[in-house]
C-alpha cells in the first residue's frame, strides 16, 4: 500500500510540474520529458573528452555520448542542454546538491563511489595506462615507476592502482606522490619536468598525447581495466535503468564505435568493441 501510495503521489508531482511548467522531478529522465531541459556534467580541460576551448559548449567523446544518451531519454523531442563543469574532486556533489541532472565525465565506477552515487553504464571499458615524456628512456614499462614522482589528480583514483597493494591497488610499488588540481593539470607538470609519470584511463591520456604530438608517449602497459559510468543521484532508478537502455541502444545502432574512432582513431590505441555488461541499478 505504501509503494503505491508514494508511486501515486510522485505521478500527482510530476503530472502538476508538467502542466504548471515548474515544480521538482523525482527523476531525471521524468524532467528531461516534461521540461525538455537537463543539466549535464562534463569535463571542460581533456582534450578529446570534454574541452572548452572558447564561447559555446564542451566537446569529445563524453559530450557526444552524454548527447545521444540525452536524446534517446527524451524520446525523439528535444531537449535543451546546460553543460556543467565536473571536476573529478567535486562530481560527487555536484549530483548530490542538485546542481547537476547527469555526470558524463570518464567517471569510473568503484565500490568506494557507490554508496553516494547510482551509475549507468558503464558506455565503455578502458584499460589504465601511463603518459611520460616522450624523450624519458628511464620509464618503459609500469614497473620502471618504483620511485618515480607520480600525479595524483584531485578527485582521482588511478593513482591507487600503481601505489596501493590489493584490492584497491594492483601494483604496491613506492612512488612520490605530486599533487594536482586535475589531468591537465598533471599533463603541465609533466611537460615541465615537475613529475615523471600520469597514470589513468589511456582514451583519456591519449587525447592529452594527440594535443601536442610528440612530446609524450603512452607506455602502453595497461594496469587495469576501468568502466566509465553515467553518473546519476544516488536512489534514481528509473532514470539509470532507461540510461542503461540508451547505451545498449548506442552500441547496436554503431554509433558508440563511430564516437570511439572519431575521437581516438588516430592514437593507434585497441578501441573497445563491444557493449559492456551493464552493472545494474540498484
Amino acid at each position: 500500500m505504501r509503494r503505491a501510495y508514494v508511486a501515486l503521489a510522485g505521478a500527482i508531482v510530476m503530472g502538476l510540474a508538467a502542466c504548471g511548467g515548474g515544480g521538482s522531478y523525482t527523476t531525471v529522465v521524468g524532467k528531461i520529458r516534461n521540461t525538455g531541459h537537463v543539466v549535464v556534467g562534463t569535463k571542460w580541460d581533456q582534450p578529446s573528452l570534454g574541452l572548452v576551448t572558447g564561447p559555446g559548449a564542451p566537446h569529445g567523446f563524453d559530450v557526444d555520448v552524454a548527447r545521444y544518451i540525452v536524446g534517446y531519454l527524451g524520446h525523439g523531442r528535444h531537449v535543451d542542454i546546460t553543460w556543467r563543469e565536473s571536476p573529478s574532486s567535486s562530481r560527487e556533489a555536484l549530483l548530490q546538491n542538485g546542481s547537476v541532472d547527469l555526470i558524463v565525465a570518464s567517471y569510473t565506477i568503484t565500490e568506494a563511489r557507490r554508496p553516494k552515487v547510482t551509475f549507468g553504464g558503464p558506455y565503455v571499458i578502458v584499460q589504465q595506462d601511463t603518459l611520460v615524456r616522450a624523450n624519458d628512456t628511464s620509464i618503459k614499462k609500469v614497473t620502471d615507476l618504483r620511485g618515480k614522482r607520480l600525479c595524483l589528480a584531485e578527485g582521482s583514483n588511478s593513482y591507487r592502482r600503481i601505489v596501493d597493494p590489493p584490492p584497491d591497488g594492483k601494483l604496491d610499488l613506492p612512488a612520490v606522490l605530486v599533487d594536482a588540481a586535475n589531468y591537465s593539470d598533471c599533463v603541465r607538470k609533466l611537460s615541465e619536468h615537475e613529475l615523471d609519470a600520469v597514470s589513468t584511463e589511456n582514451l583519456l591520456l591519449a587525447g592529452f598525447a594527440q594535443q601536442d604530438p610528440g612530446r609524450f608517449r603512452l607506455l602502453n602497459d595497461p594496469i587495469t581495466e576501468e568502466k566509465w559510468g553515467v553518473g546519476i543521484k544516488k536512489g534514481d532508478t528509473a532514470t539509470c535503468e532507461a540510461v542503461n537502455q540508451a547505451i545498449a541502444a548506442m552500441w547496436h545502432d554503431g554509433t558508440a564505435t563511430r564516437l570511439l574512432h572519431k575521437w581516438f582513431g588516430k592514437t593507434g590505441l585497441k578501441l573497445p568493441s563491444y557493449l559492456p555488461k551493464p552493472e545494474g541499478c540498484p
